[in-house]
């Protein structure tokens, strides 16, 4: 969440960069209306608590001075100011609380070198990659859906008949595939990452501590019985890891990387092409971020971005990166950068990894702070990224990789994984 301090002292800078997003900016007038009610009403409460803290003090004295007859006239006193301050301190709580609740619902500020625009149709494109429409054959431009249910690796049907629509089965060598591409994205990052395996059921705290709750409760899955969600990413889980706690400066940039499944309502996804992998319900993701100081930050988004990029680049996979227009960003980013495929199958760009600086919106939440060298604490700045999402990534290798004399090739950096198997057949 944004800093109430700075909303404070900078509303009309704080407004005029939320305004760069194309958003209504009133909620900020609405925080500070209720925070300065809060304040006030604050102050009333310590005020009567005081003269009730000074009263006790009398009462006690004139019980020792045996006079007890104005000890109980001053006692009667003492109890209707509790009472008083009671409701004060309850009617504060529920501001403080309409507060919070409004500060989880503004988006974050967009760094000042986010290109401007109003939707993802305003995205620049930064650079692109091996792309030549002329390079692929016809045998490539066969959709990896098809592909797929040639080749008996992908198996939508019975996967609907398992677990309802949008879920997707990779069978033989495509489950192979699959499975590979989380090693080898693990792998490749293994140098500067430490792996950690979370939960992948999560507290509702937690999903807040990331920004996915409140706004976006309607597209994560919902364990209400125990009250626990299901990660739309690892990024989640990976947040609040050290929430509520001082992270040691010298420990940082700190960085992780997760492989899990992940899990999407898809509730905007009416009019969206669902076919194949291109949009499901659960898939598997190898996620990197970083915990950094606001110094450390600009440099480890280069390099999230720069080790996402690799790893599809050494597959083989012509690609763009574009940046995020300041209309097009997510409710917690304050700077972020898409990396598309190429799918000759279906003549499309496919988004397979999204790396994003959220300054210390998310670390504000989770109550994540360090050390500076001034002395004090302040909040960390969080960074992630998907190092390799499976099912995108595997329907443009199956496309690219696509034989016009039949099979499927594996492309060479995941030939270590694939059991002395250099095709799939």
């Amino acid at each position: 969440m944004l800093d109430l301090r700075r909303i404070r002292t900078e509303p009309e800078v704080v407004v005029a960069e939320l305004a760069r997003r194309g958003m209504d900016t009133s909620d900020i007038g609405h925080v500070l209306d209720l925070d300065e009610l809060h304040r006030r009403l604050g102050a009333q409460r310590d005020e009567l608590r005081s003269e009730v803290k000074s009263l006790s003090k009398q009462v006690g004295q004139l019980h020792r001075d045996g006079r007890s007859d104005e000890a109980e006239a001053v006692q009667a006193k003492s109890r209707s100011l509790g009472e008083k301050e009671q409701e004060l301190a309850t009617e504060a709580a529920m501001l403080s609380n309409q507060v919070r609740d409004l500060l989880l619902r503004i988006p974050n500020t967009p760094h000042p070198d986010s290109p401007e625009g109003s939707s993802d149709a305003d995205n620049p494109v930064v650079r692109i990659h091996g792309y030549d429409p002329d390079h692929f054959g016809d045998h490539q431009r066969i959709a990896h859906w098809d592909l797929g249910t040639q080749y008996g690796i992908l198996d939508n049907e019975r996967a609907v008949k398992i677990s309802g629509a949008m879920f997707t089965m990779q069978r033989k060598g495509g489950a192979t595939l699959a499975r590979a591409l989380l090693q080898y994205a693990l792998d490749r990052n293994a140098d500067a990452f430490e792996e950690v395996r979370p939960p992948t059921l999560v507290t509702s705290e937690t999903l807040t501590a990331t920004g996915q709750l409140p706004k976006f409760a309607d597209d994560a899955y919902w364990v209400e019985r125990d009250d626990l969600w299901c990660i739309p990413t690892a990024e989640v889980p990976l947040t609040s890891i050290h929430r509520d706690e001082i992270l040691d400066t010298a420990d940082l940039p700190m960085r992780f990387m997760a492989a899990t499944s992940c899990y999407r309502r898809e509730a905007g996804s009416a009019g969206r092409d669902t076919r194949g992998m291109l949009r499901t319900h659960e898939f598997d993701k190898v996620e990197v971020f970083a915990y950094a100081t606001p110094q450390q930050a600009p440099a480890v988004l280069e390099e999230l971005v720069e080790r996402a990029e690799s790893g599809i680049r050494d597959l083989g996979l012509a690609y763009r990166v574009i940046e995020i227009c300041t209309g097009d960003l997510g409710q917690s980013h304050h700077r972020s950068f898409d990396i598309e495929v190429y799918s000759p199958g279906t003549d499309q760009w496919l988004e397979v990894s999204s790396v994003s600086w959220f300054s210390d919106y998310q670390a504000r939440r989770g109550a994540i702070r360090y050390r500076p060298e001034g002395g004090g604490t302040a909040m960390v700045h969080t960074l992630n990224g998907s190092a390799l999402a499976v099912p995108r990534v595997w329907a443009a290798i199956v496309e690219t990789y696509h034989r016009r004399d039949g099979g499927i090739d594996v492309p060479d950096v995941l030939l270590p994984y694939f059991r002395g198997s250099d095709r799939i057949a």
